[in-house]
């Protein structure tokens, strides 16, 4: 699955620490989420729409 997390977090300009703190994961989670290493659970994905509010849709995009 693609994602557009890395950039949404660049455009607030928070870390990923700062990131994994507002949706209470770690900091390994959102590496690996970013990297494409690991797809969120459902109320994770709905956690991030809802924190940058804007459509999962918008943030995860099916991979090839």
């Amino acid at each position: 699955m693609n994602n557009h997390v890395r950039e949404l977090r660049g455009e607030q300009g928070w870390s990923q620490a700062d990131l994994a703190e507002r949706l209470d994961v770690s900091r390994q989670t959102i590496n690996a989420i970013e990297t494409g290493k690991y797809d969120p659970s459902l109320p994770l994905a709905f956690k991030i729409a809802k924190l940058f509010a804007r459509p999962i849709e918008a943030i995860f995009e099916p991979g090839e």
